[in-house]
């Protein structure tokens, strides 16, 4: 039963919350950031490069064959296209992260660097050696 208690107060915790709205957002993002990869800006940069559809982009290893049963195997090929596009996706995905980052923590600075509206109040002591140094200034 404590066990059960201690788990809801951890669930509960609003950094596991922000953390899971964090992961599911990040989530539909990164869908999003795939289709503007792919859908945008790989079809004009394929275009300039005389219509180079990278997703078909491959380097073969070894051709698709028929085995000795009349079964077709199927080639072995590296699908370097693929991983252009992932890491154009994967670049734009840092930037904005990197972007989302810094604007945040400029936010958190700028809170940071508000002056209090409270004076802080002059204990005794404080007060006593200021009178002090007033009269020593007279003095002089």
């Amino acid at each position: 039963m404590k066990m059960v208690q201690e788990f809801k107060q951890f669930a509960i915790r609003g950094n596991v919350v922000d953390m899971a709205v964090g992961v599911i957002l990040g989530g539909a993002f990164g869908k999003i950031v795939s289709s503007l990869v792919t859908d945008v800006i790989m079809p004009p940069i394929g275009a300039l490069l005389r219509g180079v559809d990278f997703t078909s982009l491959k380097i073969a290893i070894r051709g698709a064959t028929v085995d000795a049963a009349g079964k077709e195997v199927p080639g072995v090929s590296l699908a370097y296209g693929s991983f252009i596009n992932t890491l154009v996706s994967f670049i734009i995905v840092a930037a904005c992260t990197f972007a989302l980052v810094k604007a945040i923590n400029s936010l958190k600075r700028k809170e940071e660097i508000k002056p209090t509206a409270t004076v802080p109040s002059v204990t005794k002591d404080q007060q006593l050696l200021t009178e002090i140094r007033d009269l020593l200034k007279a003095k002089a």
